[in-house]
């Protein structure tokens, strides 16, 4: 759908140079969603794997972000091992509701209440971005750190439209529940894509 260099602005990874690859199609749904025009998988022209190698190598920063939509409803196998082989790290942030496909450096799992996620992504998470909309969201980000690794990070990070609303209370549930950490949507701060 679309490529870019820039900076991480959520997660773990917040603040670091990275190249990101948007690809078209989901079918989560997500009321709130930022890039609906991504939905629709047809809309978008398909682009060859060398073609996005090839962009991603016309930056210095070497970490790759495949994000979408929902990116494995592709196949990322390809995709992911020549980014490897150019010596890329390869990052991606799904809703989990696919099964994994591709080599990944770091996988950033962020559930939706419109599509499950698949418990064996869950697992190979690692990290764990709750998109926290309104109250009842904290306990729906418990039965998923439930299913997670030990080791997978967790974070809890207000829906965009009601940041002003929900971060006083994520900065609450974190200081009584202090293995979950604050994730801000930095990029949209810093009037950065």
């Amino acid at each position: 759908m679309e490529q870019f260099y820039t900076i991480q602005g959520e997660g773990f990874n917040t603040g670091r140079a990275a190249y990101f690859l948007r690809l078209g199609g989901c079918d989560v749904g997500c009321v709130w969603c930022d890039v609906k025009e991504s939905w629709d998988m047809a809309a978008h022209p398909r682009v060859a794997v060398a073609e996005m190698v090839a962009a991603v190598l016309e930056h210095p920063g070497r970490n790759v972000v495949i994000t979408g939509g929902e990116p494995l409803m592709h196949d990322l196998t390809q995709l992911t091992a020549e980014l490897h082989a150019a010596g890329c790290q390869n990052w991606i942030e799904t809703s989990g509701a696919y099964p994994l496909s591709g080599e990944w450096d770091w996988i950033c799992v962020s559930p939706k209440k419109f599509k499950a996620p698949l418990p064996e992504v869950l697992r190979q998470a690692h990290e764990l971005k709750i998109i926290v909309f309104n109250q009842s969201d904290f306990k729906w980000a418990e039965e998923h750190a439930a299913q997670v690794g030990e080791h997978t990070r967790l974070y809890l990070q207000p829906e965009w439209s009601r940041a002003a609303q929900m971060t006083p209370q994520i900065v609450d549930y974190v200081k009584q529940n202090p293995r979950w950490q604050v994730s801000l949507q930095t990029h949209k701060y810093l009037d950065i894509p």
